[in-house]
């Protein structure tokens, strides 16, 4: 890893082969990647979910599964391609300013967590066969799924949220500042052995409680992003 970080390579423009559609400048990847988050970002409502769910006989609490897995899954695939372009816009903005040097070391510290993202979008979180799972698990997947959700959502947001604060303070040395992230936002992980157990010993009771607090961190998560996100969208727009 550390001679990954050791030179940070700015990002290629060179032109792909005849016939192909030229690179997107980065600052509209940075604004197709904000737009798109009504797409990726689910916003769940744990009791329109559960009454859902009841009437419908359990059957609706796959389909929850599924938007969990795939709302972790896009929302990182999202962010990887946000996060790359406004990195790619703000080296530009360096060069143009003379200042590639001068903020070359906070791009060597995020590349490492940009690797953590991109491991994440490699990793098996397809939200139909987690629900197929399910399925043939008798539901016993579905918390299988809340703790790799959970895991997720902690090693994405410290990844991220490590970025952010490094992009942060090179936007604001290249003349735009951006809305600071907010480092209380951080999660730790859930006790898992303690929320399989209670959920066992209360015959699934406590899997309620678990799913609220899942959903209701994610959509935290979300909202956090978003007034990041805003302001980075103004500051790209401002530079050009």
């Amino acid at each position: 890893m550390l001679a990954a970080v050791a030179q940070y390579q700015p990002p290629s423009n060179a032109p792909g082969p005849y016939g192909a559609a030229p690179p997107m400048p980065a600052s509209d990847r940075v604004r197709a990647a904000w737009q798109r988050r009504y797409e990726t970002d689910y916003v769940f409502s744990f009791w329109t979910a559960f009454g859902w769910t009841l009437l419908t006989c359990g059957i609706y609490g796959f389909y929850v599964l599924y938007q969990q897995m795939r709302r972790s899954r896009d929302h990182n695939r999202r962010r990887i391609e946000l996060l790359d372009a406004a990195m790619t816009f703000a080296w530009e903005q360096a060069h143009e300013q003379g200042q590639t040097e001068h903020v070359r070391p906070a791009f060597e510290r995020m590349a490492p967590q940009m690797a953590v993202l991109r491991q994440q979008a490699t990793e098996f979180r397809d939200p139909a066969l987690w629900v197929l799972i399910d399925v043939v698990t008798g539901g016993i997947a579905r918390y299988v799924a809340y703790v790799f959700l959970d895991m997720d959502l902690v090693a994405h947001d410290h990844a991220e949220g490590a970025i952010e604060a490094e992009l942060s303070q090179v936007y604001a040395e290249l003349g735009t500042p951006l809305t600071p992230p907010d480092p209380g936002r951080l999660k730790g992980r859930h006790n898992y052995a303690g929320r399989i157990i209670a959920t066992i010993a209360s015959c699934g009771i406590y899997g309620l409680f678990w799913l609220y607090d899942l959903m209701v961190e994610g959509n935290r998560h979300f909202e956090h992003n978003w007034r990041w996100e805003d302001s980075l969208a103004a500051a790209v727009q401002s530079q050009l």
